[in-house]
């Protein structure tokens, strides 16, 4: 596919970047060629191949889900600038 000077400035204004006149047929050849590796990307056989979340094959370690001894409430509170009634108190961001 082939971009021309006309359509290399719609992308420049819908991306918001001021471009030259004279810099729109070099734009138009860079997004020329951006596509065309796009197409090429497409010719590649994927077939029975799994899609990665990563680059490495690793999981993220993970704590055990156990119940802890809880009822710290006081504690917890105890950390806090300003509790009031079993709860943190924060200022009011919304009048």
């Amino acid at each position: 596919m082939s971009i021309n000077s006309e359509t290399a400035r719609k992308v420049a204004h819908l991306a918001r970047i001021a471009v030259k006149e004279e810099d729109l047929p070099a734009l138009a050849g860079e997004l020329s060629a951006v596509l065309a590796f796009m197409e090429q990307l497409n010719e590649v056989n994927v077939d029975g191949i799994e899609p990665m979340t990563s680059v490495t094959p690793m999981r993220l370690a993970r704590r055990k889900d156990v119940v802890t001894d809880g009822n710290i409430q006081r504690q917890v509170l105890a950390n806090a600038p300003d509790a009031r009634e079993g709860f943190f108190a924060v200022p009011k961001v919304v009048e």
